[in-house]
């Protein structure tokens, strides 16, 4: 009889995909339903915020030319990992990512905790001519980067889209976006309300050409802020704090 009921799906192609309907949509709810029901999925973090309008368009050119690719940005809790890289990944550092960035290969090593570990300078070198710096680097150049200027007029939408999937970004945010988005990378720029709004945010010039407003300003200025959101100095696990039951 099993034989039977078998041959009736494996020769209908409509009781086939019905059946694999039903499995893939019962193995997802498996997967996601937990989710919705422990409390530790996401950790209770301070620090953690959206991204500047100058970090948000460095992390979609970081998108646009493939980095997820060959760089993960997610450290595993493993003391090899934690010992190269810094402390593991948490969940809070990739809420506001859409979509996250964690990978899955590491032709290079992981960005997560890169922010504050070379200097800009370094960062254009390196994107400009990667062997300069890392002579066994199998990266290819960036330089085109610094020949883009960027065009800041439709970044307030994109924080109003970012807000529509739960970014929360405010009014105040939104108005502000364009301007905070020159500000941050214009030298002796009055960068009060953006360092207000975006605490931790690198400010400067970062590609070296105070002149222009380019890609690589936006692509360093995301690559300086990885990692820098929450203060590990002081964070402890829920459950070192006695709150875990």
């Amino acid at each position: 009889m099993a034989f039977i009921r078998q041959e009736k799906f494996e020769t209908n192609s409509i009781l086939l995909l019905l059946g694999i309907i039903v499995t893939v949509a019962i193995g997802g709810l498996v997967e996601i339903v937990p989710l919705f029901t422990i409390g530790e999925t996401i950790e209770k973090v301070e620090g953690v915020r959206p991204y500047s309008p100058l970090e948000l368009v460095g992390r979609n050119i970081y998108i646009r030319e493939g980095c997820y690719l060959c760089h993960s940005q997610q450290i595993r809790p493993f003391r090899d990992e934690v010992e190269r890289y810094g402390h593991y990944s948490l969940a809070a550092e990739s809420m506001f990512d859409h979509p996250f960035q964690w990978g899955s290969k590491r032709t290079g090593p992981d960005l997560a905790r890169v922010g504050g570990k070379y200097s800009n300078d370094w960062h254009v070198a390196h994107l400009i001519d990667p062997r300069s710096v890392v002579p066994e680097s199998i990266m290819p150049p960036y330089a085109h980067l610094m020949e883009h200027q960027l065009d800041p007029t439709d970044i307030a939408e994109h924080l109003k889209t970012l807000k529509i999937v739960g970014v929360p970004y405010t009014q105040e945010e939104i108005d502000n976006a364009a301007a905070d988005l020159a500000a941050q990378a214009t030298p002796d720029a009055d960068t009060d309300g953006l360092l207000a709004r975006y605490p931790k945010a690198a400010t400067g010039d970062f590609d070296g050409d105070p002149a222009k407003l380019t890609e690589m300003d936006a692509l360093v200025a995301y690559l300086q802020v990885l990692g820098r959101m929450v203060d590990f100095t002081t964070y402890r696990p829920d459950y070192a704090k006695g709150d875990a039951q």
